[in-house]
């Protein structure tokens, strides 16, 4: 049976603890380092494929797809499925899916990371360095500024959840006022963790020096965040966004920045995704990563440990006297 990994960025995956999940069984592990954006040359890629594993949403498995290739018998999804496979046309080819758990602790230490490097300006200041200028962060004086502490500062949750839950801890610890924003889950979790919830988007707002969103996208959180939105929020905070890039509508942050409100961001998602990191990448107000909230060791292994594990299951399945795959 081969077994093919899609968008294995930094060639990993063969080297994981995880893949002894797959010893003892008649499996061929295929990893592919380059994202192929062609669906025509994806298909081609995958031709021999009987098991597909995905790294997050990194590729979108369309009904073409998935139509397109008669070997294809498991899609596996690292983390929790989340939309990139088109379930009804796995369903009418009889494929199986199968997903994992989440993890909170690598996108929330992230999170923190980004706070921590956008607030002291870590990134200008050590690409400064490098080229042998002390303490600068800008190339003209009058555009320098200086970085800020944390202690004392007031830090927006927008959806105490899991991660939104870790990332209000670390706020805490710092000595930060935490406050939270959100449905009703959120507030009995805030109100469980001794933490002020505020009910008014507004209010929420022109509150914060420091928000992150922590919410899940869906139909009613797509674009929910707009021009008018940023603009409430004080001219010297940060935005933080390690969840998803569509929960701001498109253009919305660029143009805000542009009228002074927010003071500065920290991007973590894109919407299209490497390309459409672009418009954001050479802003001076802005910090960017790759989306690495959760490219991490513990969590690969984490997340390919249950992905080969469900692997392994399917293809004890398929032998004489195996059982359904579970």
């Amino acid at each position: 049976m081969r077994v093919t990994v899609l968008d294995d960025y930094q060639g990993v995956v063969p080297r994981l603890e995880a893949t002894k999940e797959l010893d003892g069984i008649s499996v061929i592990l295929h990893t592919l380092t380059e994202r192929i954006a062609d669906e025509d040359a994806l298909i081609e890629a995958l031709r021999e494929t009987d098991c597909l594993v995905l790294i997050r949403e990194r590729t979108q498995i369309t009904a073409r797809i998935v139509e397109a290739l008669p070997r294809l018998r498991l899609i596996v999804q690292t983390g929790r499925l989340s939309g990139c496979i088109d379930l009804d046309a796995c369903r009418r080819r009889n494929i199986e899916v199968r997903d994992g758990t989440g993890n909170p602790v690598a996108p929330a230490e992230l999170a923190w990371a980004l706070i921590l490097g956008a607030s002291r300006r870590l990134v200008p200041y050590a690409e400064h360095l490098a080229q042998g200028i002390w303490q600068r962060t800008r190339s003209q004086l009058e555009d320098e500024g200086l970085g800020r502490t944390l202690h004392g500062r007031t830090l927006g949750i927008w959806s105490l959840g899991k991660i939104g839950n870790r990332v209000a801890a670390i706020g805490r610890a710092f000595g930060m006022r935490v406050v939270v924003h959100g449905r009703a889950s959120s507030r009995a979790a805030a109100l469980e963790a001794g933490y002020e919830f505020i009910a008014d988007r507004r209010q929420f707002l022109t509150q914060l020096d420091v928000l992150t969103l922590h919410l899940r996208l869906g139909p009613e959180t797509k674009h929910m965040i707009g021009v008018a939105d940023l603009m409430t929020m004080r001219p010297d905070a940060l935005l933080v966004n390690t969840s998803r890039a569509e929960l701001l509508a498109p253009g919305a942050l660029l143009e805000a920045l542009a009228r002074g409100r927010p003071g500065a961001a920290a991007l973590d998602v894109f919407e299209e995704e490497p390309d459409g990191a672009s418009p954001y990448l050479n802003h001076p107000a802005i910090l960017c990563t790759p989306h690495l909230g959760f490219v991490e060791q513990d969590t690969y292994e984490a997340y390919f440990g249950e992905a080969f594990t469900h692997v392994r299951r399917f293809a004890e399945s398929l032998q004489p006297g195996g059982r359904t795959a579970t």
